[in-house]
């Protein structure tokens, strides 16, 4: 019989990863955040993401709880499933409305045709509408474990066009990373946006606790490497479908291997695969906080 992964609290130099970490919802997680709410620390930024079953009215009203909770809203734009300029600028007036337009995050999205003239996040952070409707910080993806459509040189240059368009309109805010299971590869990509020059702060991704089975399925969609000795170090079995597993161990290694100087800022931005209860009773227990 399976239970919530449990593990004694986070050490200090683990804990100060978890300061200021951040979370993901869906436009349909409204009532889920309303349960978990009294265990997340209120400002903290909890994105929606853009999803392509979800309207206008379910991503703005997500944001607005989001809002209204007394944390800080991160609604996502997927830039290839904006149909027009019309589109954007009816998303973007929305959001401003619900006092949710502040923090974006600009990702291309999944679709391998755009459906309208934004192909990717950097000619959407350039198109000019996201200082029209005051937004005031960008968050842009990252893959430090490559992406399974696009190659690494593409990835790595689109990076660094999107981290300069973002300087240069002082709309930067942060890179948050695709989720993985090897922290050393986390932490190897990192060091080498820095010695590209991008001095963003990063949000690295990590699976919240859930089932084993889910964890595996969101890996093999997203392209995250599940090799046996990746996942053993994870606490994951290839074999073994049955438990749920948490990211002690990830967070662990991580904390283990970070060195400010050579990584820069960092904080940690949690994929809540199992829920946002689950999640953010988890992190409140590793952090050694009172749930």
């Amino acid at each position: 019989m399976s239970s919530e992964p449990t593990s004694p609290p986070a050490p200090p130099r683990e804990a100060g990863l978890l300061e200021d970490f951040s979370l993901e919802m869906t436009g349909k997680d409204i009532r889920n955040l309303d349960e978990a709410r009294g265990n997340i620390p209120l400002g903290t930024r909890i994105n929606v993401t853009f999803l392509g079953h979800e309207d206008l009215a379910v991503r703005t009203e997500a944001a607005r709880a989001v809002k209204d909770y007394g944390f800080t809203p991160v609604p996502h734009i997927s830039a290839r499933r904006i149909g027009s300029e019309g589109e954007l600028e009816q998303f973007l007036a929305a959001l401003h409305v619900a006092g949710a337009s502040e923090r974006l995050f600009v990702v291309a999205g999944d679709p391998p045709e755009p459906l309208g003239p934004y192909p990717d996040a950097l000619s959407l952070i350039r198109s000019g509408k996201l200082e029209q409707f005051e937004v005031k910080a960008v968050s842009v993806a990252g893959y430090p474990e490559g992406h399974p459509q696009i190659p690494g040189d593409t990835l790595r240059a689109a990076l660094e066009n999107k981290a300069r368009a973002l300087g240069d309109q002082g709309l930067g805010d942060s890179i948050i990373t695709q989720f993985g299971f090897d922290a050393a590869a986390a932490l190897s990509w990192v060091q080498q946006i820095r010695q590209q020059g991008i001095a963003l702060p990063v949000r690295i991704g990590v699976a919240g606790p859930a089932g084993v089975r889910r964890l595996l399925s969101y890996a093999s969609r997203f392209g995250v490497s599940t090799s046996a000795g990746i996942a053993r170090k994870y606490g994951l079995s290839l074999t073994n479908l049955v438990g749920t597993a948490g990211p002690d161990r990830f967070i662990r290694e991580l904390a283990g291997g970070y060195d400010r100087g050579r990584h820069g800022d960092v904080k940690l931005h949690f994929y809540t695969f199992g829920g946002l209860r689950a999640t953010s009773e988890w992190i409140s227990e590793f952090h050694g906080e009172a749930a």
